[in-house]
């Protein structure tokens, strides 16, 4: 018997949107797959379960109106949400974590990404802190090679390990660099104090990674930045909430003044889909105590909308 790596959503609407809930991913026909990976790799005694995993279900349970979002007139899109086409989107739940081993849900998380991705649906993740996409980033490995991996967020995210731990939030885009598959890496928005020091600027900047700070970003232009991003896809998008400003996604731990706008980045995320295959996408770090007026999560479901809307827009699917 295989392995049951989900478990459906809580609450009602359990799934993101009330698109069907799709739990046999040995068995899954979709061209856009939901995931939920709550819990990420804990740095101290209590992290693991933190305010952050809540914030896969609070997405989903935070729509106000699932059949105007799902069948009216959506003016970031150009019409409704699928565009009256045929695209059939699933919500797969959210992975299961083990009590007794804390290392369980990433193996779990890795092995639900690869039967989704294998599917050939494309993946939008649900966090969790930022390291929940490293599981999500190995199970790329199937796709081959070359893959640009772009980073909005406050940090840069190169540290090795800490407290020993190699694959928590502060790590994700190391650990993306020494995976093969990868190749170029952007970073976009960073802006204030992190856990970097100089040493991990040193190291993205030796590897490469085109570092855009929140300042030159604001100065240049997302049009700009999205020219500097290599055309043709594949493309990996990691967003963490951090890194958009405040003033609109004040629900994160790390609150830090001059992140992108809403505009900016409805614009990156329509540019990227349409510059080539983005193979999948990630909204992570939103912790919902923190938000003030469900701003952060309307903000989130109008990022995942015009994801999926510009996706089906640019052709992805049939």
């Amino acid at each position: 018997m295989t392995e049951k790596l989900t478990q459906p959503p809580g609450r009602i609407p359990q799934t993101f949107l009330d698109f069907p809930y799709a739990g046999d991913l040995d068995d899954l026909r979709a061209d856009i797959a939901i995931l939920g990976i709550p819990y990420g790799q804990p740095y101290h005694v209590g992290a693991m379960a933190n305010d952050q995993s809540r914030a896969p279900d609070a997405i989903r349970q935070a729509a106000m109106d699932i059949d105007y979002t799902r069948n009216h007139y959506d003016w970031d899109l150009g019409g409704p949400l699928l565009d009256g086409r045929d695209v059939r989107v699933v919500d797969c739940g959210n992975v299961s974590a083990d009590m007794s081993d804390h290392k369980v849900h990433y193996q779990r998380a890795e092995l639900a990404a690869r039967k989704i991705l294998a599917a050939g649906a494309t993946l939008i993740t649900l966090g969790g802190d930022h390291g929940v996409p490293i599981p999500v980033m190995r199970a790329l490995e199937e796709h081959g090679s070359a893959i640009t991996l772009v980073h909005v967020d406050a940090h840069l995210d190169w540290r090795d390990a800490v407290n020993g731990e190699k694959e928590g939030y502060s790590s994700p885009i190391r650990r993306a660099s020494e995976m093969p598959w990868f190749d170029n890496i952007v970073q976009i928005g960073l802006r204030g104090i992190g856990s970097a020091r100089t040493a991990e600027v040193n190291d993205a900047r030796e590897y490469g990674a085109d570092i855009i700070t929140a300042y030159e970003m604001h100065d240049i232009g997302i049009d700009a930045v999205l020219d500097r991003i290599p055309d043709g896809g594949p493309y990996y998008l990691t967003i963490d909430a951090d890194g958009i400003d405040p003033t609109i996604m004040p629900g994160v731990i790390s609150q830090t003044p001059g992140g992108l706008s809403w505009v900016q980045t409805r614009k990156l995320v329509h540019g990227l889909v349409n510059k080539g295959r983005v193979l999948g996408m990630d909204l992570v770090e939103i912790a919902p105590k923190h938000d003030v007026g469900n701003i952060t999560l309307i903000h989130a479901e109008r990022l995942i909308c015009n994801f999926i809307g510009a996706a089906v827009r640019a052709g992805y699917y049939g």
